[in-house]
């Protein structure tokens, strides 16, 4: 059961943040900068990212609680948004609004401050992370060895992504276009997946 759990919650986080995805928009944003410039922005926002999903992870269903939501309504909810995130990246519409969120970075901040946004945030810690981090502390059921399992595996999943900026000229010359736009579609059909899993959990939920 547990080793299941992990294996869900690294598939779900991987398929939703994209490493590989995210190595051309930190090429973009990081033109120009030394590669220890490149390395520290990256770390940074892998840290920032980590701290927002391990808050959600630990603290979302005190929010939920709070703000009145049940578990099951917001599996639904959170499943809705999972699967509406996989259309975008069956569809390529998610890398063209990565490049819009960084055009915008790059015009508004001058590169001051990237690593938190628009990196971080919401490029690593989005709506779609966010989602699937809550929805994995839901499935642990209040269980600390699997809550300290999802930390873990949100710290690597992190990890995994800070070693994609480190290697983002490689890995986009490696995917090329094609590759990338393939690669990506893949991942969102995984996504959907993953997506109609939450929701019919949520759905037997509120039916029994």
């Amino acid at each position: 059961m547990a080793f299941d759990f992990l294996k869900t919650a690294l598939v779900t986080l991987l398929v939703t943040l994209d490493p590989p995805g995210l190595a051309p928009v930190f090429i973009g944003l990081t033109l120009g900068m030394t590669p220890a410039g490149k390395r520290e922005v990256g770390l940074r926002a892998s840290v920032i990212a980590f701290v927002i999903l391990a808050f959600f992870a630990l603290g979302g269903r005190f929010v939920l609680e709070a703000l009145g939501v049940t578990i099951p309504a917001f599996r639904i909810a959170g499943g809705l948004l999972l699967f509406y995130i996989a259309f975008d990246m069956v569809f390529a519409l998610k890398a063209e609004r990565r490049s819009e969120i960084a055009s915008d970075a790059m015009a508004i901040d001058h590169i001051r401050n990237i690593a938190a946004f628009p990196l971080a945030i919401p490029l690593m810690a989005g709506p779609g992370s966010i989602t699937a981090t809550m929805l994995l502390a839901d499935r642990a059921g209040g269980d600390w060895f699997a809550l300290s399992g999802l930390l873990a595996i949100i710290a690597l999943t992190m990890a995994i992504s800070f070693a994609a900026f480190l290697a983002a000229e490689r890995i986009s010359g490696l995917l090329g276009k094609t590759g990338a736009i393939v690669f990506s579609r893949m991942l969102g059909v995984v996504l959907a997946a993953l997506a109609v899993q939450f929701v019919s959990d949520g759905a037997a939920q509120i039916w029994r």
